[in-house]
């Protein structure tokens, strides 16, 4: 091998290196990280509200009182939502959830032409009344730890209630909406009784005693 080949090679080794050498300064300076502060993982916390906000939201009514409301009409385009896991018509298929034609007052967790539940499902026991599917579709998971159900949920009241109604008019027979309580009328005297006399108020001043 003469000095000429021997120069080629050297040269093209040199020229590699330098072409490796300058890819990996200017991938450095492009992708350079970003050290924290202080060493350690950032963990995504729930933002608290602020101070002067709106407060707290207003306590939930109970499920006769939204049932009075309900629109079924809403409550069908609320199922929407629902139907790429579950159908609401008479014989419908069961898919990754279970047919619910007919599911109010239906017993929880069985029957439904042979859908797998959960394990969670079947050890809750119990009946699918108004409230308790009232609860379920606010949290599914919250209420029933363990469901194989990955719905977040419905948080507005209303939107909850329109889909039970719907879901409640899926049945031959509609199992009745429960009745909201009438209000307490005020007692009533006694006949012959008195009415009672009103409380004087705290800051009232004493009367002066008849002069003798």
């Amino acid at each position: 091998m003469n000095s000429f080949e021997l120069n080629k090679i050297l040269g093209a080794l040199l020229a590699t290196v330098l072409i490796t050498l300058s890819l990996n300064i200017g991938a450095s300076a492009l992708f350079a990280p970003v050290k924290p502060a202080k060493p350690g993982y950032d963990i995504a916390v729930k933002e608290a509200a602020p101070a002067g906000g709106s407060g707290p939201a207003e306590p939930s009514q109970p499920i006769e009182v939204l049932l009075a409301a309900a629109s079924a009409e809403k409550g069908a385009a609320a199922a929407k939502q629902c139907a790429a896991c579950h159908t609401f018509e008479k014989g419908g298929p069961n898919r990754v959830g279970p047919n619910l034609y007919d599911i109010v007052n239906h017993e929880r967790g069985t029957g439904r032409a042979g859908f797998n539940f959960s394990a969670a499902m079947k050890a809750k026991g119990g009946t699918w009344t108004f409230d308790e599917l009232n609860k379920f579709l606010k949290d599914p998971r919250g209420y029933i730890p363990g469901t194989n159900m990955t719905f977040a949920g419905l948080s507005r009241d209303s939107q909850r209630a329109d889909l039970i109604e719907y879901m409640r008019q899926q049945a031959e027979k509609p199992v009745e909406k429960p009745q909201v309580a009438a209000a307490p009328a005020p007692a009533k005297p006694a006949d012959g009784a008195a009415p009672p006399a009103a409380a004087a108020p705290a800051n009232a001043p004493t009367p002066a005693p008849p002069k003798q």
